[in-house]
């Protein structure tokens, strides 16, 4: 039984033996990895009931805390999100195994034959909050780029994300792989945050997920490496030349499908020609659907809205709260973004070509889109099965991370007696 008291001996315990996992895990065999997880889903999905069981005292811990309706939507597991996570696990099983993958290759006149291939970070450290799903999206990820990671859910999800991590070591166990290879914390108790973050021995690299909150403490006092992104205050820019039906359809989902996602659009920018068309309209129809729009001066004309405050631009509402600005061209939309923007998401509505290679090349978010929602944000949605979260640094990951983003990479260099003059 782990002594829960002593948080600084239980983390070194689970710091020791991941490290232990990684190295048995850095050579494990690509069909055993897959079947680990392909297990791993089969065990989650039996076991929705419990699942769902245990989600139901976490969804009781959230009311009682008074968590907001968008937070409750985050932490909810109901059938069809389980089955999610089945796919998002069988998805990670299913991709190219990108340990061992050669980037690059070469010969020198010196003989050497030289190799750059990928290979797992070590362990990794997740820390995240209300969303029990990223228990399986972390451990699938870590798992299928052969490094070893360490969970530390958040106090609203404990049940669930105990009940799917128990899922994910059967996985382990049916594959025989080492079950120290996924641990999670324990324990509800601050303290083994704090300690993550200074596991400099044992943890590679520390991914937050969670609120600004979180991410601000991990970033300001972590002594390991982060991958992180601070919030995702998303903006949408209806150019001059968008299409009315694009603009409409696309910025209703960006903002109101889930809005306590980090793709849902906050702020919508509208060129100051078609305010009083597409832009009416679009604004009208966020307001039909319950959003409350925060407008500028220019657009407080418009029947239902409320006035914006300076605090209202660069603000995640995670909520059907949107701002909404007129701007006079692409180059004061762009000058907003900069100011205000948090480099994750942000999107141009536009037929002209022209403007949307003009926005793609002078903002420098981690994902940049044309004519489509910002909730597409997604690793799932890029393709990668799953993500461990949205990096909007420049150092080593950004945008979606999955498994290959949670490589490094080793030069392998052959020669053949090949001795230096």
């Amino acid at each position: 039984m782990k002594d829960l008291d002593n948080i600084p001996a239980l983390m070194a315990d689970i710091g020791s033996r991941a490290r232990a996992a990684a190295a048995d895990l850095a050579t494990a065999r690509p069909e055993t990895k897959q079947a680990a997880l392909e297990a791993a889903a089969e065990a989650v999905w039996n076991a929705r009931a419990d699942i769902m069981a245990a989600n139901a005292k976490d969804l009781e811990h959230g009311r009682n805390k008074g968590l907001s309706a968008a937070m409750m939507d985050r932490l909810m597991l109901d059938e069809a999100r389980i089955h999610g996570i089945c796919d998002g696990l069988r998805a990670v099983a299913a991709q190219d195994d990108p340990v061992g993958e050669v980037l690059a290759e070469w010969d020198r006149p010196s003989g050497l034959h030289i190799r750059r291939v990928r290979t797992p970070l070590g362990v990794i450290g997740v820390i995240y909050e209300s969303r029990p799903n990223v228990t399986a999206d972390a451990g699938a990820l870590c798992l299928k780029s052969g490094n070893a990671v360490i969970l530390r859910g958040g106090s609203e999800s404990f049940h669930s994300s105990g009940a799917i991590y128990a899922c994910l070591v059967q996985g382990l166990r049916a594959a025989g792989l080492p079950e120290d290879a996924v641990q999670l914390v324990p324990t509800r108790d601050r303290a083994a945050v704090q300690e993550m973050l200074t596991m400099t021995d044992t943890i590679d690299v520390i991914v937050p997920r969670g609120g600004k909150g979180l991410v601000g403490l991990v970033q300001r006092e972590a002594r390991v490496p982060v991958f992180a992104h601070l919030e995702g205050i998303v903006h949408i820019y209806i150019d001059a030349d968008a299409d009315p039906e694009k603009a409409l359809r696309v910025v209703l989902n960006a903002k109101t499908r889930r809005t306590g996602i980090c793709g849902a659009a906050e702020c919508l920018l509208i060129h100051e020609d078609v305010v009083d068309t597409i832009g009416q309209g679009v604004i009208k129809a966020l307001i039909e659907k319950g959003v409350e729009v925060r407008a500028d001066a220019r657009l407080q004309s418009v029947p239902g809205t409320v006035p914006a405050k300076q605090d209202d631009w660069g603000r995640e509402y995670l909520d059907m709260i949107i701002a909404a600005k007129c701007v006079k061209n692409i180059g004061e939309a762009i000058d907003h973004i900069r100011i205000f923007g948090s480099n994750h998401t942000d999107c141009i509505l536009t037929e002209d070509d022209g403007a949307a290679a003009e926005f793609f090349a002078r903002l420098d978010s981690a994902i940049l889109m044309r004519n489509a929602s910002t909730q597409f944000a997604d690793g799932g949605e890029f393709g990668m099965g799953a993500e461990i979260g949205i990096a909007t640094g420049k150092m080593h990951a950004r945008g979606p991370v999955g498994a290959a983003q949670l490589t490094s990479f080793k030069y392998l260099v052959e020669g053949d007696g090949s001795t230096r003059g």
